[in-house]
């Protein structure tokens, strides 16, 4: 049996999170012997842990100046600090802190990997918790392999850190799409959704990467059309005060439904018209491919992971270049056209199947076996 340890700050509930608990959930429990540690107590995904996952936090809550303190401090004095344990393969499961933690692990028989999430947009981006860019190459060259959730989040990765494309590797999330499904019909009781209107929405952090600004502008022009649409978010974050002071001020808060954090919100998902991604930035959206699982076509902004979600034609969602103009017209386009809808409708639930628990998680643990059984250092 492999004894394994996935590695990040929180369990909170972010994407990355989720999907590492519906991997870890799922794991051949014959193979693999897995501890999930993080670095501080929190997180709404605590609770969504199997029993049989032993769970390790080192710290309740973060210190005051924890962070320049462990900016400057060796990744091997705080890996010994936190890691007390032996494993085979050690998992930093997100970027930052948790792979320079990880890197630190000077036992020769552990195998290290680093998962990255988002694409480096560049060096200043890349090295936000490292002296400086060169320790963020020097840092991934400690590691075994590289599992990048996208093919364009690891071409961007190799071509900005210098790694040598084998040692970085494809490895889509894991998505719990026989829940999700179930999950999907559940009765809503606290919204109404009008037959009448025109249902978009959008899930994630209510910040600003997540474009959800634009969204509440471009709902302005669609209303300006004289389109019935309404626009829905199932998120929280810092910036749905701007959004709410924005609607306000346009008188078009009543066709903007804030949902909130939501423990399930694909019945919300599943009972709308269209999802839409409207970030500035992703590495390969969960919410996007959850939204194919339940039968709900996607309409996104050109980001990472995208394409290989929905194909370079628009085989199964449409993609719009990633600016407002582009947006308000794909989005225009797409509701006043009957046929595309029911087209894009049927793809969804077709390309949804790709993404399937069982064939994600059978992916991850063939390439966890890969690597515990010999690979070389990256090389730079």
């Amino acid at each position: 049996m492999i004894k394994v340890l996935f590695f990040l700050p929180t369990l909170g509930n972010g994407g990355a999170e989720k999907v590492l608990v519906n991997l870890v959930n799922n794991m051949n429990t014959e193979r693999f012997d897995i501890t999930v540690m993080t670095l501080f107590d929190v997180g709404e995904n605590r609770e969504r842990l199997a029993p049989h996952i032993r769970y390790i936090s080192c710290m309740k809550k973060a210190p005051k100046g924890l962070s320049q303190l462990m900016k400057f401090a060796s990744p091997e004095m705080l890996h010994r600090l936190f890691i007390k344990e032996s494993y085979d393969l050690e998992i930093a499961y997100l970027e930052g802190i948790a792979t320079r933690i990880i890197s630190g692990c000077s036992n020769l028989k552990t195998k290290k990997i680093a998962w990255v999430h988002t694409e480096f947009a560049n060096e200043a981006f890349a090295a936000h918790v490292y002296r400086n860019f060169r320790e963020t190459v020097e840092r991934y060259k400690k590691y075994d392999a590289v599992a990048c959730v996208s093919e364009q989040v690891r071409s961007r990765f190799c071509t900005l850190l210098g790694v040598a494309g084998e040692k970085a590797v494809v490895q889509y999330n894991t998505n719990e799409s026989s829940l999700i499904r179930t999950l999907a019909v559940e009765p809503v009781t606290d919204c109404d959704f009008s037959e009448n209107e025109f249902k978009i929405i959008a899930v994630g952090k209510i910040i600003r990467n997540k474009g959800f600004d634009r969204l509440a502008r471009t709902l302005k022009r669609l209303l300006d059309d004289g389109l019935k649409v309404h626009m829905y978010i199932a998120g929280v974050g810092e910036d749905k005060g701007k959004i709410e002071k924005y609607l306000a001020s346009e008188g078009i808060s009543s066709a903007f439904t804030f949902l909130g954090y939501q423990k399930n919100p694909y019945r919300y998902v599943s009972r709308c018209d269209l999802f839409v991604c409207s970030s500035y930035r992703e590495g390969f959206s969960t919410a996007a491919t959850e939204a194919l699982i339940v039968g709900t076509p996607v309409l996104t902004v050109d980001v990472s992971g995208m394409r290989e979600l929905l194909g370079d034609n628009n085989d199964y969602g449409i993609i719009v270049p990633n600016d407002d103009e582009s947006l308000y017209k794909g989005l225009r386009d797409y509701i006043t056209d009957s046929q595309l809808q029911q087209k894009y409708k049927e793809l969804a639930r077709e390309r949804g199947k790709r993404f399937d628990r069982d064939v994600t998680v059978t992916e991850t643990e063939n390439m966890l076996l890969d690597v515990a059984y010999g690979t070389e250092e990256i090389k730079c």
